[in-house]
C-alpha cells in the first residue's frame, strides 16, 4: 500500500475533521440532524475547492451530533468533490462488524476514486454499545478481536480467523477489492498500550490531543516509533487531530469559538462529572502551547507548525466544527485555513523558522 498519499514530517497534509455537530438555526433552536448532514456535505465540498488535503468525520450515535453512518455522508461528498482525501475520525470498531466495515469503505475507494481511508477506534462515548446489544464489560476485547480481524482484511486475500465475538471464518474472501489497498489508521486518545497495540499491526497512528500540549504527547509518539521498529515495521505516518477555529483576527477567532466549546465541553463534563468549563481553561488551551487551534491564519498556522516539528507529524487534522459553531463561520474558517493557513504552515516548515 502506498501510503506517500498520507504525508510525511518533511512535507506533511492539512485536513479536516467533524461529528456533524448540530449548530443552532437563526430561531437559536438546534437545526435538525438531516441540516447538519447537509452542511457537512456543503463544507467537504469548500474544503476540496480551496486545496485541503483531507476530510474526515466520526461515528457518534446521540443528539449533538449528526453522524452515525460516516460511510453514507462520505460517499455523498465523493460524489462532490474532486481530490480530497475521504475518512473518518473516527469508526467505532467495537460496536460494528469488521468486514462489513472493510467492505463499506472499499466501496468508498471504488466510488471516490481511491481516495478513501478509515480511523479505526474504541470511540470516546459509549452509545453505540447498549445501542447494538454489547455490553460494556467486553470493551477491551471487542475491539482487541475486531482490530486484528480487520488488519488481517486488509491484505485483500483469503481470511481465517477465530476469536470469541463472531464466528471463525476459513478461507473466507471478501468482495470488493480495492485497486491500491485501503489505508486504515488507529485513533488514540493517549494510552501507551493502544500505540503499542497499533504499531504491532503495522497500522498508522492518530492522536487525539483535545486538552493539554501536544509536548506531553511526545513519549507516546516515541514509545509508538519505538514498538514499530520491535515490531519490524518501517516508519509509518502520524497524525494529531485537534479542535480549533480560524478568523481574521486572534480576538475575533476567540471570540466566536468560546461560547460553543464552553457549552459543548460543559454539557460533556456534567455526563462525566467534571465541572464546568472555564474561561481560564479556554485561554490555557489557546495559548502557543495549548491544544486549541484557534485564532488568526498566522497563530493558527504557527502552532501548527510547531506541532508538526515536536511530534514528527505527516498530518495535521483540525476538528472545525465546534459545538453550536454557526454554520457561516465554519465555512469561514475552512476558507481561511485552505487559503492561508495551509501555505503558511508549508513555508514555516520549509524555511526552517524558529517557532
Amino acid at each position: 500500500m502506498d501510503l506517500s498519499a498520507l504525508g510525511s514530517p518533511a512535507d506533511p497534509t492539512l485536513g479536516l475533521d467533524t461529528f456533524g455537530d448540530v449548530a443552532l438555526g437563526p430561531d437559536g433552536e438546534p437545526l435538525s440532524q438531516a441540516e447538519a448532514i447537509r452542511e457537512v456535505v456543503a463544507e467537504a465540498e469548500l474544503a476540496d475547492a480551496v486545496g485541503l488535503d483531507f476530510f474526515g468525520v466520526g461515528e457518534h450515535h446521540r443528539p449533538d451530533f449528526s453522524i452515525s453512518a460516516p460511510d453514507v455522508v462520505l460517499a455523498a461528498i465523493a460524489g462532490r468533490t474532486r481530490r480530497i482525501r475521504l475518512g473518518t475520525s473516527v469508526t467505532v470498531l467495537s460496536s460494528d462488524d469488521p468486514i462489513r466495515v472493510f467492505q463499506r469503505f472499499a466501496t468508498l475507494d471504488a466510488v471516490s476514486g481511491g481516495r478513501a481511508e478509515v480511523t479505526l477506534g474504541r470511540g470516546s462515548f459509549t452509545e453505540s454499545f447498549p445501542l447494538f446489544g454489547l455490553s460494556l464489560d467486553d470493551y477491551e476485547r471487542l475491539f482487541s478481536e475486531k482490530l486484528d480481524l480487520f488488519t488481517r482484511l486488509l491484505a485483500e486475500e483469503p481470511v481465517s480467523w477465530e476469536g470469541t465475538v463472531r464466528p471463525p471464518l476459513e478461507s473466507v474472501e471478501v468482495f470488493p477489492r480495492t485497486a491500491a489497498g485501503l489505508p486504515a489508521w488507529v485513533g488514540v486518545g493517549g494510552t501507551p498500550e493502544s500505540v503499542v497495540r497499533a504499531a504491532s499491526y503495522g497500522l498508522p497512528l492518530v492522536v487525539a490531543v483535545i486538552g493539554g500540549s501536544p509536548d506531553q504527547f511526545v513519549p507516546l509518539v516515541d514509545l509508538y516509533h519505538r514498538a514499530l521498529e520491535h515490531y519490524g515495521h518501517g516508519p509509518l505516518p502520524v497524525s494529531m487531530h485537534s479542535p480549533g477555529h480560524v478568523a481574521a483576527t486572534d480576538e475575533l477567532a476567540r471570540e466566536q469559538m468560546y461560547p460553543h466549546q464552553a457549552a459543548a465541553f460543559t454539557k460533556i463534563g456534567r455526563e462525566r462529572g467534571w465541572g464546568p468549563y472555564t474561561p481560564e481553561q479556554f485561554e490555557q488551551g489557546a495559548s502557543p502551547a495549548g491544544a486549541l487551534f484557534v485564532g488568526s491564519p498566522e497563530t493558527v498556522a504557527q502552532k501548527i507548525a510547531r506541532a508538526v516539528r515536536v511530534l514528527g507529524l505527516s498530518r495535521f487534522q483540525l476538528k472545525y466544527a465546534v459545538g453550536t459553531l454557526p454554520h457561516e463561520q465554519r465555512l469561514e474558517s475552512i476558507r481561511l485555513f485552505g487559503t492561508r493557513v495551509a501555505p503558511r504552515v508549508r513555508e514555516l516548515l520549509a524555511g526552517g523558522e524558529q517557532l
